[in-house]
């Protein structure tokens, strides 16, 4: 059974996050968001001290480094993993700085995605590489299994041809997990996702985007004309099999949406203490202990909102354990994304107004963290994805019979 308790172990860790995104990020967003693409030197030092927690195992670095399901280890005990320290310690790191975290050496999204469906030997091999995930296209946004960049064998290697947008890290990263199709007719079957180098001939860097929030992190679109990738770079099995579908590539998702959950819960605290504050001073109190129609609208609205968070919070908590304990977590993992991505849009929004024209200027960082919030809904799978995906393992239907 799930203890909501945050486990002994992880305390410590969580702690160090929390320390680091108060007296490191936070002091740094309000720079960082004003200059956009410099890179946050400060990070350097950072992702150093986040190697070595992951040597000495007492902790499992900003999320990317360690959410690796094992089929087969279920002996049944119950497992706090590094899925749930994992999101424990993005939601401090973004109650810091949404962008930053994003910005991190080797804790990008294709970090996770090697972790989550790598041999042991790519895991190897693939250690301490810097990598960003390339899935949309301009033709395809949210439904995956339409990706048009193909990737054909040739001989020991395989040909990646097509063009990459919103890349989280595209510019900065040492290597890039590219989606690609390697024989159109078989559909999303035959979906695989290939680790590029950036090195690598054929594959450039067309442009870095201006963007409403995470303005620290780069977001870049990216080119493969003709590049040629080793074959031992594709991630998982080479064998396209249609029985089997997308399942394979779609575990990518199942390990990476409860971290996006856990930047907005994240973020979304952030805004909820600061707006606490700014209301006290305003001589409004939020009182727990009377009924929500007996207080102040403001102190009202805001109970709402905490309890909407509060149930995000453990939505995430739920999907990540479940990770650990190899228990499947589609499901989940899709209500967690939905429910914490709309729920950080709402409560940095509803925080912006209640707090008014402090709210609404650069006084506070309020104002960036509801321009932060809008991309946790979006990416890593929409909001209409997530309940179409939540709808469609609710019902039983396959995509094809629930579109």
């Amino acid at each position: 059974m799930i203890n909501l308790e945050t486990p002994r172990k992880f305390r410590a860790f969580v702690n160090q996050a929390h320390q680091v995104a108060a007296e490191m990020l936070r002091p740094n967003s309000r720079r960082y968001d004003l200059a956009e693409h410099e890179y946050p030197k400060e990070l350097d030092l950072l992702a150093a001290m986040v190697d070595g927690l992951g040597a000495s195992g007492t902790g499992s670095g900003a999320g990317a480094g360690g959410v690796r399901r094992t089929d087969g280890d279920d002996d049944g005990k119950i497992k706090n993993g590094s899925n749930l320290s994992s999101v424990l310690s993005i939601m401090e790191m973004c109650w810091g700085d949404v962008g930053l975290l994003l910005s991190m050496p080797r804790q990008g999204l294709g970090n996770s995605a090697i972790a989550s469906v790598a041999s042991d030997e790519q895991l190897r091999r693939f250690d301490g590489v810097w990598a960003a995930m390339a899935i949309t296209e301009p033709g395809c946004g949210s439904d995956s299994a339409n990706i048009r960049t193909t990737a054909r064998r040739d001989g020991d290697h395989y040909v990646l041809d097509g063009e990459k947008i919103f890349v989280t890290a595209g510019a900065r990263c040492d290597a890039v997990v590219v989606w690609a199709t390697v024989d159109k007719s078989l559909g999303r079957a035959a979906i695989k996702s290939f680790v590029v180098g950036k090195d690598t001939p054929g594959l450039t860097v067309e442009r870095v985007e201006h963007k409403l929030g995470i303005r620290s992190s780069d977001t870049a679109t990216i080119r493969l004309t003709g590049c040629r990738v080793p074959a031992e770079n594709l991630l998982g099995s080479p064998d396209v099999d249609p029985d089997k579908g997308f399942a394979g590539v779609m575990q990518t998702f199942d390990n990476t949406r409860p971290l996006v959950a856990a930047m907005a819960v994240g973020c979304a605290r952030a805004s909820l203490e600061v707006t606490k504050e700014l209301l006290k001073e305003a001589g409004v109190e939020v009182d727990y202990d009377r009924p929500v129609h007996l207080q102040p609208a403001a102190a009202a609205t805001f109970l709402q909102l905490e309890a909407d968070w509060e149930a995000a919070y453990l939505l995430t908590l739920q999907a990540a354990w479940m990770a650990d304990n190899s228990r499947p977590n589609s499901l989940q993992a899709s209500m967690a994304k939905a429910k914490a991505g709309r729920t950080a849009n709402d409560i940095t929004l509803r925080c912006v107004e209640l707090a008014g024209s402090i709210g609404y200027s650069e006084h506070e960082l309020l104002e960036k963290w509801a321009r932060d919030s809008k991309i946790l809904d979006i990416f890593e799978g929409t909001q209409q994805i997530q309940q179409l995906i939540v709808a469609r393992r609710l019902l039983g239907k396959t995509s094809a019979e629930l579109k």
